[in-house]
């Protein structure tokens, strides 16, 4: 199992925004997501992906904690539908050694 997918493991956010995020997933584009959220102009591989949305996700959850007034519920969850969709393509392209090993 990568790094990514260890510390994407032991995140822990509220219930309401995992089962949005969750249902958001179905609908995960990477061309169309990747760019909005992330800015560059050629996509990453999957786990750099995860591992830059991770970051974004972690700022993102600190203003949330902070109650702050930049915090948007929707931008989070946009980002935690990429981290999930960026997660299962990456488990899906890994050997299933990697998979399996953690």
């Amino acid at each position: 199992m990568t790094t990514a997918l260890r510390c994407l493991d032991t995140i822990r956010r509220p219930r309401l925004l995992i089962r949005t995020a969750r249902i958001g997933v179905a609908d995960y584009r990477r061309n169309v997501h990747l760019h909005r959220l992330l800015g560059l102009a050629h996509l990453p591989r999957n786990e750099a992906a995860l591992e830059q949305l991770i970051t974004l996700e972690q700022e993102i959850d600190t203003q949330r904690q902070e109650c702050a007034a930049s915090y948007s519920i929707s931008r989070h969850i946009e980002v935690l539908v990429a981290m999930m969709g960026e997660a299962q393509l990456l488990r899906a392209s890994a050997p299933v050694s990697l998979v399996a090993a953690g």
